[in-house]
């Protein structure tokens, strides 16, 4: 019997060798483990290990159990303003992964180090000048993270549509992954008619039942509408996260202007673990993209994969050709 293998070619799958231009996000806690990430590079997209906020023997195991699970491409995601970050990057370098997807911090201190031992590196960015930077660089690929994204979204908070068409302007040539607002085929489809060579899709599977975060998040995320995320803690590493009582509390205090010890004491009073590992979703960083509102169920990662393929089959196929119709030349005569 003859098995059908879904590819949808693209410089960003041809790159790194995977069926599908479907990108997991690197998201902490969620992805701080194997069965996430192995879910989505077995369903032909690349799945995504958070080290973030991983301590070294568990990420060693991590990634470990990731690189036995699957012969299918892997990621892990660092932040390079983690603490520990050059631990982890050894600890990296003697794993090899496939592909590594770094943030927060210079492409130039990792770059050569990975590359030599056939490490795809790909760089995260929120503007058009740190993409110049980082495609000058020398890395393989940019992942362009928009306003609408959850987490970290840009400072200048332009929205995703705008800042990818930006950016592969910018950078002709260079592979470009979408990221913030994405959460289906048909967002898919239009990050692919900008220009970017995939999507990366990160609320999205918050709500997967590999998803190693609680279950009260992941509900929340479901309950979500698109109106239902907030950015606070300005001036203090920014973050998008669904509104509850420590969003509120935080935005009285920026509408008050408050002095900055004072936002910078109940930001960090609740925490993205809170929510995330203790399902306190209403004090905790219950952090998550505007796309929530486009996610109505929690799903095997693998289906999520499977609908989003579907769904982009569907607005492809959708979209309305240009029609060429003859000009007939208006009749002349004597008079």
């Amino acid at each position: 019997m003859t098995r059908i293998r879904t590819r949808i070619p693209t410089p960003v799958t041809e790159l790194l060798g995977i069926d599908l231009p479907v990108i997991q996000a690197g998201m902490s806690w969620a992805s701080s483990s194997s069965a996430l990430p192995l879910a989505v590079s077995r369903a032909g997209g690349l799945g995504v290990v958070a080290a973030g906020p991983m301590r070294l023997p568990g990420l060693a195991r991590t990634l470990d159990e990731t690189a036995a699970g699957t012969d299918r491409p892997w990621a892990v995601n660092l932040p390079l303003y983690r603490a520990g970050a050059d631990e982890v990057i050894e600890l990296l370098l003697s794993r090899r992964p496939p592909v590594l997807i770094a943030s927060q911090g210079g492409p130039r201190r990792y770059l050569d180090r990975f590359h030599d031992i056939g490490t795809l590196c790909l760089h995260v960015v929120a503007g058009v000048e740190h993409a110049r930077k980082a495609a000058d660089a020398g890395v393989d690929g940019l992942v362009v993270v928009g306003a609408e994204a959850g987490g970290h979204p840009p400072p200048a908070m332009v929205t995703t549509q705008v800042l990818v068409r930006a950016v592969v302007s910018a950078v002709p040539g260079v592979p470009v992954i979408a990221s913030g607002g994405v959460a289906d085929g048909a967002g898919l489809a239009a990050m692919l008619a900008l220009g970017a060579g995939a999507a990366q899709f990160g609320t999205r599977f918050l709500a997967t039942e590999e998803a190693t975060v609680h279950p009260a998040y992941k509900a929340a995320v479901v309950a979500a509408g698109v109106d239902s995320t907030r950015t606070v803690g300005h001036g203090l590493g920014m973050i998008r996260a669904l509104e509850n009582d420590f969003t509120r509390r935080m935005t009285r205090l920026e509408e008050e202007a408050a002095e900055l010890d004072v936002r910078r004491g109940e930001f960090r009073s609740a925490s993205l673990k809170d929510a995330a590992l203790d399902g306190l979703v209403d004090s905790g960083k219950v952090e998550a993209g505007q796309s929530a509102g486009l996610v109505d169920a929690v799903l095997p990662a693998a289906g999520v994969v499977e609908d989003i393929v579907a769904e982009y089959r569907r607005a492809v196929t959708a979209l309305p050709l240009p029609v060429e119709e003859p000009i007939l030349a208006p009749a002349t005569g004597d008079h």
